[in-house]
């Protein structure tokens, strides 16, 4: 009589472990297709043509990747606890050492002005918002909402920000966490990073992204106390890892590229303002410009 193998059916609970495991890696890649789409959005699209004169504002480690014109407050490695993934300000193009309430730069200078996540760290946020408008006729302005940053905040952060009906609000934190008992919580049972990790998986909804043109609508509830500006300067905590490495990774390639095919020739006179201007005058580079 022949052999006829019989199936050895498999266990209901090995079924589900498969199935299981085959769903988180969908899961995964859904996760991972969401998160470049989004950054493509944030990070990499701009709406202005190769001809446009563009400036990051508190560009920091990794500046955008159209700008032409850097402007950075804290560009040496001893502010490393403002930024993420690099001890130092990244200075691939010309970039100004100034107070983003007091710019350098001639009015309307700019066709386009990027502002991301910088607000949240100054002391004068209406200031900082009144330069951007006077320097440029459109811009980009992200910053971290206020629900999701009361979940796992940065020390660094002097303000809760919220966007109402287009108005984005500003509301001077009091504290280093908004309730420091649960702040304490994530401290000593590990949960932080995982629960920071979770939040940043649905990255679109932990920031506020919004352009604009001509005009901001902004309002300031009120200046940070001093022990508050004081607590944040002496903070040390640096955010950031894996996606922090690819952002500047990915910016840095596309930067390249485009200041490959589109050389716009700057010089100093042509973006500063007129009381600012030199006797000789020079073509800006990748250096670092302090203006006084």
């Amino acid at each position: 009589m022949a052999f006829r193998p019989r199936a050895v059916p498999r266990p209901a609970s090995t079924g589900l472990l498969w199935r299981a495991h085959h769903s988180g890696s969908i899961l995964r890649l859904m996760s991972a297709v969401t998160e470049l789409r989004n950054f493509w959005q944030r990070r990499m699209r701009i709406p202005v043509d190769g001809a446009a004169l563009v400036l990051d504002v508190g560009s920091g480690d990794k500046p955008h990747w159209r700008a032409d014109v850097l402007l950075d407050w804290l560009p040496g490695k001893e502010s490393s606890a403002q930024r993420s993934g690099r001890d130092a300000a990244r200075i691939t193009r010309p970039l100004f050492h100034g107070d983003a309430a007091r710019m350098p730069f001639a009015d309307q200078v700019f066709d386009f002005v990027i502002c991301s996540h910088l607000l949240e760290h100054v002391v004068d946020p209406a200031g900082v918002l009144e330069e951007v408008m006077r320097v440029a006729r459109a811009g980009y302005i992200e910053v971290p909402e206020a629900a999701s940053a009361k979940i796992v905040d940065f020390p660094t952060h002097l303000w809760w920000v919220r966007s109402i009906d287009g108005v984005l609000d500003f509301e001077p934190k009091r504290a280093r966490a908004f309730d420091p008992e649960i702040d304490a919580y994530l401290d000593r049972s590990g949960l932080r990073d995982p629960i920071e990790e979770l939040l940043n998986s649905r990255f679109e909804h932990r920031v506020i992204s919004m352009h604009w043109k001509r005009t901001i609508a902004y309002n300031v509830r009120g200046p940070v106390d001093q022990e508050m500006i004081a607590a944040a300067r002496q903070a040390a905590v640096v955010h950031g890892g894996h996606s922090a490495f690819v952002a500047t990774a990915l910016t840095g390639a596309a930067a390249a590229i485009d200041h490959r095919l589109h050389h716009r020739r700057l010089t100093f006179n042509q973006i500063v303002k007129p009381e600012l201007h030199v006797e000789h005058d020079q073509t800006l580079t990748a250096q670092i410009y302090r203006v006084d």
